[in-house]
């Protein structure tokens, strides 16, 4: 799949900004998702694909088919889109649009991934400390994976800490090797 972030990144501050003025950013979010999903539907894709369809038509079914589901906003995002010829890169607009959104909000999604199950006592004390370390509101996932052997590995946006015992053994691996 191409990469589409450059191509997003100014239609999602586009429409980031109109959610901030509006002061609804979950709208936003609701139509973005709801979109990518359309646009997800292999039958779609392959009308948006379609070289005998013009534009012009392709907007028009798309706007038929959003009536209702997204507000008139986002069925305009839609057919500029579609105008520029930039609609596959929408699951990516709304990408950028969460990431922008999260920022705004200080708000950081962190993926914890431990050994074994954490306790909900401990699940509250690390949640508090990576709270604390990244200075905004978290939103945890938790997973496991019983190749760390032991510990866990936060990632927090590009932040990556990596307290598991695999991990460990990696680095005195490459240490020993040099």
């Amino acid at each position: 799949m191409a990469d589409f972030s450059t191509i997003a990144h100014p239609y999602a501050k586009a429409v980031f900004e109109l959610a901030r003025d509006a002061g609804d950013y979950q709208a936003w979010s609701d139509s973005l998702q709801e979109l990518a999903k359309l646009l997800a539907d292999p039958q779609v894709a392959a009308l948006a694909a379609n070289p005998a369809l013009s534009r012009a038509d392709l907007a028009a079914g798309l706007a038929s088919g959003l009536d209702g589901k997204v507000p008139a906003d986002a069925v305009a995002l839609v057919r500029i889109l579609v105008d520029n010829g930039r609609l596959r890169a929408v699951a990516a607009i709304a990408s950028e649009y969460e990431a922008l959104r999260a920022e705004a909000e200080r708000r950081v999604e962190v993926e914890i991934t431990s050994a074994v199950p954490v306790a909900a006592e401990q699940q509250e004390k690390l949640a508090a400390a990576v709270k604390q370390r990244v200075a905004r509101d978290v939103v945890i996932s938790w997973k496991t994976d019983e190749s760390l052997i032991g510990g866990a590995v936060i990632r927090a946006g590009d932040t990556i800490i990596d307290g598991s015992v695999s991990g460990e053994l990696e680095r005195l691996k490459t240490a020993v090797a040099r």
